[in-house]
């Protein structure tokens, strides 16, 4: 978990091109699917400590939890561009 902390941390300052598969590459290492939960319901997870801590998205440096939540809010069940494992 320590090496995920400081690549997340190192990879955090790559560029906003690069961000959406360094996203999805965190998403995937972390067994987060985008399209397991509605928007309202990522924006759930991201408003309290506690399901933060359920999901370890609390462990993530502030600068990652946002492209995170961006990113699961962009692809969530109910978005125009749902994202689930294998497609």
């Amino acid at each position: 978990m320590v090496k995920l902390l400081v690549l997340l941390s190192l990879l955090s300052l790559t560029t906003y091109a690069k961000n959406d598969d360094y996203i999805s590459k965190v998403s995937i290492e972390m067994n987060i699917i985008p399209a397991s939960k509605a928007i309202v319901q990522w924006e759930r997870v991201f408003s309290s400590e506690k399901r933060k801590a359920r999901y370890h998205i609390d462990q993530l440096s502030p600068d990652v939890q946002v492209l995170l939540k961006t990113y699961l809010i962009q692809h969530a069940a109910d978005s125009s561009q749902p994202m689930v494992p294998g497609l």
